[in-house]
This record gives C-alpha cells, structure tokens and sequence, in this order.
C-alpha cells in the first residue's frame, strides 16, 4: 500500500511538472490498474504511462506489483475414495506475525488442533475417512487478518433410520424419518413400501402419502393409518454425486382399543380375585365354623377361673 502512495505522488508531481512546461497531450497520459488471481492469491499491479517533455516526447512504460495477497499451498485440495489422508497447509507472504494455527470442520473447530506456535506450517492426519469424517476443511492462520483456505473430503452417503421400528395408532398419522451423514449430502431423496420381495415407489403428494426432505433429512408422513394396509416395511433411498445407500423403517398399527387393553386386565384381575374369594367363603364346612367358635369362648372360662382363685386368696389373707 506504501508502494500505491508513493507512486501516486511521483505521477502528480510529474503531472505537475508537465504543467509548467509545455501542455502534455492527453491521450499520452494513461494509468491502468489490475487484478490477477490464481491458486488463491490475487496480485494488483498498476501500470503507469508517463510523459515526460523533452527534445522528443518518449512514453515509458513500467508495470510495478503493489499488492500481493497471501498464498496457502492446501495438499491435497480434494480427498475422495481414500480410507486415510494428511491434510496439510504452507502459507506464505503472510500479512503480519502468525501466533498460531487451527483446523475447523463444518464450521466448527477442532479442538484438538489448535496451536500457538508462529509456524507457516500446519497439518491434520484423518486416520480413518468415513461417512461422518467428510466435510469441509479449513486451515486457518492466526494473523492480522486471519487467513484460510478449504480442502474437501468426500464420501459416499450414510442414511441410516431415525428408528427401527415405528408405532401408530389407527386412523392417526404415521411419521417415519431417515437421517443421512456424508459430504457431499444427498440431493434426492426416495421412499418404497415392501411388498414381498418387491418395491413399491411412494409418490409424494398422493393418496395419504406425505414427503419432506432436506439434505440430511427425510420424513414419510401417512394419514389415516390402516391396520391392513400400512404395516410393513418401508425403505428410504439416499443419493449423492458418489452413490446411494438405504435403510429400512418397520411400521407397526396398533388398533384404537389397545391403550384400554392393561385397564380392562386390571379389572378383570380384581373381579376374579374377589369371586374367588366369595366362592371359598360360601363353600367352607360347618366343623370348620364351630370350631372356630369354640377357640373363641374358650378364653372366657379361663378368666371366669382365674377370677375365682384370686377371690379365694383374698380371703384367705382377711383371716
């Protein structure tokens, strides 16, 4: 930037030179500024046409680099159909003083990346790529401004069922959901109903048929659930740039009555408990009720006994 000011005041004093002396045409005073960029470095030159009067008027030409942003040499640039990889920057003509480096994934940082060391160098080891390894890379260099660059890491999508196995209850709405993990993510999204050993395509918008997907989501609504008609298995399809991958969602209908089902088992267990009891009691033998009778008067001539001697002991103690 220093460079661009001073060249600028070198052309206006020329100018002002020019002025004094003899009118300079202006069709030989021209300036032209420009930008170059490549491999994530732009260069802005400016080139300068002076005239400068004497015996014969001669133009000079000289083009002069002003600004150079830096350059981080990013290897590999694009990772794909690798099981491992080292990622790695080098940066050059930084702006100011590096305090240090770090590596982000999706926009989030990875914590275990980060450095405080002034090095130009950084890298990153992916010991195992997977579905949920890929994505978007940045190395990114503490420096005044910051400056980064992105590798991408691509792999096959994973769709995988939000759940197994789905439960609904009739004439109600059935919600089955398929997740997916990768980079790049799916940009079409299909659900099937199995039949046999067979596919049946589910269009959306049809029928009672529902379908809303993103791209690292799909959901299979269905309206009026039947118990004949919708249990079974459902597959939804994922598909990428790199390939497609499903999963299967079962569906279960269960009818209306079934919550009212454990209450009338408990009612039915309490009637039962109680007639049983009533059955014993009215079948039980006389002997049996006598008996217990007896035990019960039993205790009352004891007590009329033992009255008796106390009052002779009394006695016997006033003589």
């Amino acid at each position: 930037m220093k460079v661009l000011w001073g060249l600028s005041a070198l052309l206006l004093c020329l100018n002002r030179a020019n002025a004094q002396t003899e009118p300079v045409p202006d069709y030989l005073q021209e300036s032209f500024v420009g930008v170059v960029e490549q491999n994530n470095r732009r260069t802005l030159y400016v080139h300068i046409y002076l005239d400068i009067p004497s015996n014969d008027w001669i133009r000079l030409f000289q083009p002069h680099l002003l600004l150079t942003d830096p350059l981080i040499e990013a290897e590999p640039m694009e990772v794909y159909n690798q099981t491992s990889a080292v990622l790695s920057c080098k940066l050059t003509d930084p702006p100011s003083t590096v305090k240090g480096h770090y590596w982000m994934r999706n926009g989030k940082v990875i914590e275990s990346s980060k450095h405080n060391l002034p090095t130009l160098y950084t890298e990153h080891t992916l010991a195992k790529i997977d579905s949920h390894s890929g994505g978007l890379y940045e190395c990114v260099f503490l420096s005044e401004p910051e400056v980064k660059t992105t590798i991408e890491v691509k792999t096959a999508p994973l769709v995988s069922a939000y759940k197994r196995s789905e439960h609904g209850n009739e004439k109600d709405k059935g919600v089955l959901v398929c997740v997916s993990y990768g980079y790049p993510l799916p940009t079409d999204w299909k659900w099937y109903k199995l039949e046999g050993e067979d596919k049946t395509a589910i269009t959306n918008g049809t029928d009672r048929y529902e379908i809303k997907s993103t791209p690292n989501r799909t959901t299979l609504t269905i309206d009026n659930l039947d118990i004949a008609m919708d249990i079974g298995d459902y597959i939804c399809d994922g598909t990428s740039e790199f390939g497609s991958t499903s999963n299967k969602v079962h569906l279960r209908v269960r009818s209306r009555l079934a919550a009212l089902w454990p209450f009338l088992g408990i009612v039915a267990e309490v009637i039962i408990l109680v007639s049983i009891i009533f059955i014993y009691e009215k079948t039980r033998k006389p002997d049996e009720i006598n008996d217990d009778d007896d035990s019960g008067s039993a205790p009352l001539k004891s007590n009329a006994n033992t009255d008796h001697k106390n009052k002779d002991v009394r006695q016997r103690n006033s003589n």
